[in-house]
């Protein structure tokens, strides 16, 4: 009987909260009137998109009082409200948002309002379910009622306030024009990396290359030691320009993938970093490395080259930040996707804006529509977990 009351006491204060809410919104009502017409008359254009925010934190509120009553969250899709007054009220007027929250507005003056429903139901279920269940040791007929009565205030503002596929798609292709602007940055960048090193690297490599053979040519009749010794220098110039090349090459889809497969290509990160690293390795991923079990499957080359990115920067920064002795890399093979998480037992404290590198790794998982997760408290340890997806 004491677990009877206690729930129905607990849908008891949802429905009061709900009717409390209904309140305000009927309330809100005037505010509403006086926005529209302010806005047809222009003079107050600039209400609405005040408005329409004001409508988002009262639907936002409704959300958390059923999230908290069913312990599931009703997820929302708005467009940002942001820039000049013209954008706002364009993007104010056009969200599908908009029209889901004044949707469910309307519908929640009316079953708002179920909290009264429930009080006359408490006088009746304390003696009829004290004496049937208290005294008869039978399940509770009347205060179940109540929490029925939750329940059903809670499907209906699932039901209203979920957004439609139109918002969903609306967020999406929000999302895939970030991710784009992010890859085409980053792609920018990667560009610029590729022009400065062979600029500064390879080509002047090559520029004193060609001046040593000249000269060369021109000593070789009337002093052979003298040429010869420039050809062994350009001979030298020619290995340096070959390494420079090789660097850069590395830089854009490191040759180890192609070899080695990403396994194998992580076990030789791992053991390059200077740290003592563990490397784990879900048995359904291919590794060419040596004395490694065949068999596996290998995910596409760009999900392999984001993931090794993901790995050799992680690491990199472990070394020269986190003052770490030892680290640990996981590489999981998912049913639509690879999971890729590095942990160093560092002092923490990563942040994306100083220049750690995690920047650049967003936006080159971000481009493959994957997800990273930084954990790195002040202390440590620093857990950077990725989920790149990928048809096996």
């Amino acid at each position: 009987m004491r677990t009877t009351v206690r729930q129905a006491w607990r849908a008891t204060v949802h429905l009061v909260l709900a009717a409390v809410l209904s309140f305000a919104t009927i309330i809100f009502i005037t505010v509403l009137m006086i926005t529209v017409i302010a806005t047809l008359a222009v003079v107050g254009a600039a209400m609405l998109p005040e408005t329409v925010l004001v409508i988002r934190r009262i639907a936002g509120a409704k959300r958390r009082m059923v999230a908290d009553w069913t312990g599931q969250e009703i997820p929302e899709a708005y467009l940002p409200i942001k820039g000049r007054l013209r954008e706002r009220l364009r993007t104010a007027v056009r969200d599908p948002g908009t029209f889901t929250d004044l949707r469910w507005m309307i519908a929640h003056y009316f079953y708002g309002f179920l909290g009264a429903l429930a009080l006359p139901l408490w006088p009746v279920g304390l003696v009829v379910d004290g004496v049937w269940q208290g005294l008869l040791g039978r399940e509770a007929v009347v205060l179940p009622l109540i929490s029925r009565l939750a329940d059903l205030d809670a499907r209906w503002s699932t039901a209203l306030l979920k957004p439609s596929p139109k918002a969903r798609l609306v967020e999406r292709v929000e999302e895939l024009t970030e991710t784009r602007a992010g890859a085409v940055a980053a792609h920018g960048a990667e560009l610029r990396r590729i022009e400065r090193d062979l600029h500064d690297g390879t080509q002047a490599r090559l520029v004193s290359l060609s001046m040593r053979i000249g000269l060369a040519k021109r000593a070789y009749d009337r002093d052979p030691d003298a040429a010869r010794k420039l050809l062994d220098d350009a001979q030298d110039q020619a290995e340096a320009a070959l390494t420079e090349l090789r660097h850069v090459v590395r830089g854009i889809h490191p040759p180890i993938l192609t070899d080695r497969g990403l396994a194998g290509a992580v076990r030789a990160l791992a053991a390059s970093s200077g740290l003592d690293v563990t490397v784990r390795v879900d048995g359904g991923l291919e590794d060419r490395s040596e004395g490694a079990p065949e068999g596996g499957a290998r995910p596409p080359a760009a999900v392999e080259a984001a993931a090794y990115f993901v790995v050799a920067e992680s690491l990199t920064n472990a070394v020269k930040h986190s003052g770490a002795e030892r680290a640990s890399v996981e590489l999981a093979r998912l049913p639509a996707g690879l999971r890729v998480v590095v942990r160093d037992e560092g002092r923490g404290g990563a942040d994306e804006a100083g220049g750690s590198g995690l920047l650049g790794m967003q936006r080159r998982v971000a481009a493959l529509d994957g997800t990273l997760m930084v954990t790195s408290p002040v202390g440590g340890p620093t857990v950077i977990e990725v989920e790149l997806p990928c048809v096996w």
